[in-house]
């Protein structure tokens, strides 16, 4: 889900988008580009899974002017790629958002940090307690990453895109939909658990070694 039209006050435009900054500085600091100008292959799947989400994201439901839903996909780049590569992704794919026409500029910094720094701090916690306190088990990580990450972050992003409009929004009725809405973010986590779960699941039986988070060694060999 993301914001195409602004009902938040400016202070929260400022806010958002000094939060997003951060976080994309922070990520860029981690120079991700090493590895992308070190692997050409891995250039190829991170820019062809750019690409692909940003198609996707074309696949929407919007009810209000101000709110579409749509699948993320950024649990999925995150565990493929990791946090630093799957966030400048999602900045990119919010840019093309704005470049189209779907979302309006001012907007960039709230959807970045709805749409792709919450998701990507809930599964990646997930994952570091997966990795950390639970079995080295295949099953284990694809049903707690996959599935139970993927709808896990869904929820939190819809949490903190509610929690956004009631704290900062400037239509009255827009404050009264998002509590209303608030109530069916339980039925968007099932479509976005699956979809990333099986994906993710293929990507682990044909190419273990594509998924940046998961040791094939240690999850498979050792077994």
């Amino acid at each position: 889900m993301s914001f195409a039209q602004s009902v938040l006050a400016p202070w929260a435009l400022i806010f958002t988008s000094l939060l997003s900054l951060g976080v994309v500085v922070w990520a860029l600091w981690r120079r991700p580009w090493q590895a992308l100008l070190e692997d050409t292959a891995l250039q190829h799947r991170w820019l062809g899974a750019t690409l692909a989400v940003v198609l996707m994201w074309q696949l929407r439901a919007q009810a209000v002017d101000w709110l579409t839903l749509h699948l993320v996909f950024t649990v999925l780049m995150t565990l493929v790629f990791k946090a630093p590569l799957a966030l400048i992704s999602n900045v990119l794919i919010n840019i093309a958002m704005v470049v189209i026409g779907r979302n309006e500029w001012t907007l960039l910094g709230a959807n970045v940090l709805v749409t792709g720094i919450v998701p990507a701090a809930i599964i990646g916690t997930v994952w570091r307690l997966v990795d950390r306190r639970l079995p080295d088990n295949l099953m284990v990580f694809l049903f707690a990453c996959g599935f139970f990450g993927a709808a896990l972050a869904t929820l939190g992003a819809g949490l903190a895109a509610v929690l956004l409009i009631i704290v900062a929004g400037t239509d009255p009725n827009a404050i009264y939909l998002a509590q209303e809405y608030a109530r069916f973010l339980p039925l968007l986590m099932p479509s976005e658990a699956f979809i990333t779960g099986m994906l993710l699941s293929i990507l682990l039986v044909y190419h273990p070694n594509w998924v940046a988070t998961f040791n094939d060694h240690r999850y498979i060999d050792m077994q």
